[in-house]
Formats: C-alpha cells, sequence, structure tokens
C-alpha cells in the first residue's frame, strides 16, 4: 500500500498546523479514507495514491495559511478538508487569506474560519447594509469588528460606530449601582472585549479619545446622521421596530452598516416585536441589504458549544418554537452593488 510522510520543522509547527487538536486529523482520515499517523514533527499518510494526494492537498493548504501569519482552527481543518474534497479547483488557502484583516506586530490576522464566515465577510466588503444572523460563537459581531478595524486603518472610513441596545436579561438597570455611564457600560463590554482583543490598548483608547471609535448605546443614534461611517448593531434582536429603523435610517454618504442578532435570544418583553424579525421580514428583496445565516456548524467556541445549542434547538423544534424567521435562512435575494472602499 502507498505511503508518504510530511515532514515539518518542529512537533510545534505541526500542532499549530492542525489547530492543536488530534481530531484534526481523525476527520482528515475519515473524509478521504486514508490512515494517517503522527509522530514528533511529521504526519505519515497510508492509502490508495489519489486519496493520499488529496489528504496531502489538505496539509499544503493548511501550511500556506499558517506560514502567512494564519492562525489554524479545527474549524478551519474543516473548511480547508471540505474545500479540498469538493475538488473546485479553488485554493481553499487563497480564499482564506484574501480576507485576512488586521494582524501586526503580536496579534494573529484576523481570518474567517468556516464557510458561513467566508461569506459574511465577503458581504460586508459588497454591501452597504448586511445582516448576520445565527447562533452564539459565529463570530457575527467579532469579524464585523475586525472587517471595521481594517477599514479604519486603511482610511476607507472616518469612524468606526459601535452600538447595542440596552436591554436587561433579568435585572434592571435602576438596581445595578453607578451613574447613567457605569450602568450602560456592561452592555457595551462585549463590544470593548472585542475591540481590545484586536488591538493593543494605548491605540484602543487613542482612537476612542479622538473619536474614531465610538462605543454607545443604540438611544444615542437618534437625530445623528453618520457619514464615512462603518456602524455595527450588536445584539439587534433586542431592538424594538421603532429602533431598527431609527437606526438603519442613521446612515449617510459613505457609510455602511453590519446588523448582528440572535433571534432565538430575545430579552424584549413579552407581546413586543422584535426589530430584527420585521427586518429578516421586509428587507430581503430591498437592494444592498444582504443576510447572511450562521448554522451551528459555523461556531468556533468550544465544541461543546455547538453541542448545546443544537441540542436546544433539536428540543425547541420538537416544542415548535421557531430559531428564526422562515424568510431569514440563508442569505438575501436581492442582488448587491460591489464597491471598492
Amino acid at each position: 500500500m502507498p505511503v508518504e510522510t510530511l515532514t515539518y520543522e518542529t512537533p510545534q509547527f505541526l500542532q499549530k498546523l492542525i489547530g492543536n487538536d488530534l481530531g484534526s486529523l481523525r476527520l482528515v482520515a475519515e473524509v478521504f479514507g486514508v490512515a494517517l499517523t503522527s509522530r514528533e514533527g511529521w504526519v505519515r499518510i497510508e492509502g490508495d495514491a489519489d486519496k493520499i494526494a488529496s489528504a496531502r492537498e489538505v496539509f499544503v493548504q493548511l501550511e500556506r495559511v499558517r506560514r502567512q501569519g494564519g492562525e489554524i482552527t479545527p474549524g478551519m481543518v474543516r473548511l480547508v478538508t471540505e474545500g479540498v474534497q469538493r475538488e473546485t479547483g479553488d485554493a481553499p488557502a487563497e480564499a482564506i487569506m484574501q480576507l485576512k484583516m488586521l494582524g501586526s506586530g503580536k496579534r494573529p490576522a484576523v481570518l474567517a474560519k468556516t464557510r458561513g464566515q467566508i461569506a459574511y465577510v465577503q458581504a460586508m466588503r459588497e454591501c452597504e447594509v448586511v445582516f448576520g444572523i445565527g447562533p452564539a460563537g459565529t463570530g457575527k459581531t467579532y469579524l464585523a469588528m475586525a472587517q471595521g478595524l481594517h477599514w479604519l486603518k486603511e482610511k476607507a472610513v472616518q469612524r468606526l460606530v459601535l452600538t447595542r441596545p440596552a436591554v436587561e436579561a433579568g435585572e434592571a438597570l435602576g438596581f445595578l449601582p453607578g451613574d447613567l455611564k457605569e450602568k450602560i457600560f456592561p452592555y457595551l463590554r462585549p463590544l470593548y472585549d472585542a475591540l481590545y482583543d484586536m488591538l493593543e490598548p494605548e491605540e484602543a483608547e487613542r482612537l476612542i479619545e479622538r473619536g474614531s471609535i465610538e462605543i454607545a448605546p443604540l438611544a444615542y443614534m437618534r437625530g445623528r446622521t453618520l457619514k464615512n461611517a462603518f456602524i455595527i448593531l450588536d445584539e439587534a434582536q433586542n431592538t424594538t421596530t421603532e429602533q431598527m429603523l431609527m437606526f438603519l435610517t442613521r446612515l449617510g454618504d459613505g457609510a455602511r452598516c453590519v446588523v448582528t442578532g440572535d433571534p432565538s435570544q430575545v430579552d424584549l418583553r413579552r407581546h413586543v416585536k422584535s426589530g430584527l424579525r420585521e427586518a429578516v421580514e421586509l428587507l430581503q428583496d430591498v437592494e444592498g441589504v444582504k443576510f447572511v445565516a450562521f448554522a451551528p456548524k459555523d461556531i468556533v467556541r468550544l465544541p461543546v458549544v455547538q453541542r448545546i445549542i443544537e441540542a436546544y434547538q433539536a428540543g425547541r423544534s420538537q416544542n415548535s418554537v421557531p430559531q428564526r424567521p422562515k424568510s431569514g435562512e440563508g442569505e438575501g435575494k436581492a442582488p448587491c452593488p460591489t464597491r471598492d472602499v
């Protein structure tokens, strides 16, 4: 039986090549029907010659991503494996690296790691208004933040505006200690966390002080016109219908916006319709607007998170509780004009 051995400079490089997860080796072995053995810094592939060639191509593509500064995750291994399996002639590594954002010094580049994430980043680069809809952990907010910071550094936009509704989930604002700013901060904390994960603290604070980055509750958007800005509305499932319309009509010349949300996690009072649900129903065919729906397989947190969400979805579907509006499944039908920014 044919055998081929791939050798790398260090065991650590090989570990990073497979996303620090031995399950990646099992995945490649199962998909292509080969036997994989790994020791120290090498991988031995046994099987039919054509199957060995396919498995080897997965490692070649992953190596290209890694040597260009990309951080490999198990989800990315699956993405590359599926790409090679489809035999479309496209190079998965090239598609991934074309969407590279940020990355300099100690901060690794931000890359799309699943097919859903690739579609999401491409939509942000092509359309004025993008809705990223799906479960927690799929990178909706994180990738939008990275794209906004990328364009801010490239001077394609002048400002990055981050906002979310201050809706409590079981705890009222009035019962939190402190003044208004201190009460609002817990609701905006996830946006700050993503920001400081991508930038050095000093740089982030400098951009905030200069007004190049603004983080504010959704209520502060009323009456404004946002020009030459990249705006992110996070947790949009907690907007009312009036708030969503108000937000979408803030866009001025040169502005782009991304709306993220999970329709299964609405914290609004009972009988109050979510603005995100209404937008999904009304804006599917609007030119310049695109919807990207994420699936549990797009989750890039711990694998147990994906299993938890799938279990909840299965249980709720049995009880006839919809996970998201029917019209929100898949991507929007309206074409989006491509524009360089």
